[in-house]
């Protein structure tokens, strides 16, 4: 079921033109906790273009969570309200280009616009005069410190020699996380993910993934195996199952985060050639690479959903989870509790194994990290 999102946003502008900002929340709208949140100075600007970029960004932030979501907008502005309701004609040319900006992020069946009080929109005021004061102070804005939000707070279990879990605790659910064999790509360290060339192993990478079925029989432990869709996943896996007498099942949620136009290059290329939306994305799970890109915020809610499912699925089993660089480190950090940032600080190996337990009082405990004993 696609998620419900309600949007607060409001912008702001000392002289009207002059400098000015915007700020937007994005809640639950089941439970009203908030999930996102956006800030920008933006310059000098009037109140109305700060109120329509404070919408954006708020749309922006939802799509990010689910692109399927219904959104329900709540703003101040009667006329961004209104204009964006489609009762009020868009005269102004600079509001144009904005609304006909707005109207892309979501299908128009999917967004609804409700007018509030200013009391009731204190959120996406207070964001957009933090984002004001910081820019005339010669600063970007930056959320302020907070626990990580993807994941409640995780308690790891004691652990324990293997895989086994704590008896106290009951059976977990353990997924032996198997990153895919080397592609042609892997050696030259190019951005690979979902919107490429869905490169397939190289001779080195069938090599890779015949050792890993070969440690993973011998440890006798596998109860089920799931995948990726993409090509390099499907014949890690395939060649794993045959060896374990068991068949693939293939989870979307999965797949490698999609690069955009970073797809196929190296991290030089890519600093070289979009250099800003490159140090956008190493400060922020938010930022997306160029183009079609997405970000990591997204790839937490979709890996989790992933995560959700195959647990459900398979209660106190074994579960071999053949996955990527980004799904598996995501799986990772949320296990610890750890920071989006902590991503960068973890090395995985082409066909290295790692191992997460998940128990059903939503405890986890990582068990194995980047292990690659069985290529040596």
């Amino acid at each position: 079921m696609a998620a419900r999102f309600i949007v607060e946003a409001d912008g702001g502008s000392r002289g009207n033109p002059g400098p000015a900002g915007y700020g937007a929340v994005v809640r639950d709208g089941d439970t009203g906790q908030l999930v996102a949140e956006a800030a920008e100075f933006i310059g000098h600007a009037t109140n109305n273009v700060a109120e329509y970029r404070g919408l954006i960004a708020g749309l922006r932030a939802a799509r990010e969570l689910d692109p399927d979501a219904s959104v329900d907008v709540r703003m101040d502005s009667k006329l961004v309200v209104e204009q964006m309701s489609g009762r009020w004609r868009i005269k102004h040319p600079d509001m144009q280009p904005l609304a006909a900006e707005a109207r892309t992020l979501f299908p128009r069946g999917q967004v609804s616009y409700t007018w509030i009080p200013r009391e009731r929109n204190k959120d996406a005021d207070r964001l957009a005069n933090e984002a004001m004061d910081a820019g005339q102070a010669g600063r970007q804005w930056e959320p302020r410190p907070k626990a990580v939000a993807d994941e409640p707070p995780l308690k790891t279990p004691a652990p324990k020699a293997g895989w086994a879990a704590p008896a106290d605790l009951g059976s977990p659910t353990t997924f032996v996380l198997l990153r895919h064999g080397e592609t042609p790509l892997t050696p030259e360290k190019r951005f690979s993910g979902s919107g490429g060339t869905d490169p397939e192993l190289s001779d080195r990478g069938r090599w890779q993934a015949e050792r890993a079925a070969e440690a993973l029989a011998a440890r006798g432990s596998v109860q089920a195996v799931v995948a990726s869709p993409m090509a390099r996943t499907r014949q890690t896996a395939e060649t794993v199952a045959a060896r374990l007498g068991l068949e693939v099942r293939y989870e979307d949620g999965l797949r490698e985060v999609d690069f955009g136009d970073w797809e196929g290059l190296t991290f030089a290329e890519v600093q070289q050639r979009y250099p800003d939306d490159l140090s956008a994305w190493l400060g922020s799970a938010k930022a997306r690479p160029t183009g079609s890109g997405e970000s990591f915020t997204t790839l937490t809610h979709r890996v989790g959903a992933a995560r959700d499912r195959i647990t459900a699925r398979y209660p106190g089993q074994t579960v071999l989870v053949v996955s990527h660089v980004s799904p598996i480190k995501t799986l990772v950090r949320l296990a610890l509790g750890a920071p989006p940032d902590s991503m960068y600080r973890m090395e995985l190996s082409a066909a290295s194994i790692c191992a997460v337990q998940y128990y059903a009082d939503g405890n986890a405990s990582l068990r194995l990290l980047n292990d690659t004993s069985h290529l040596r």
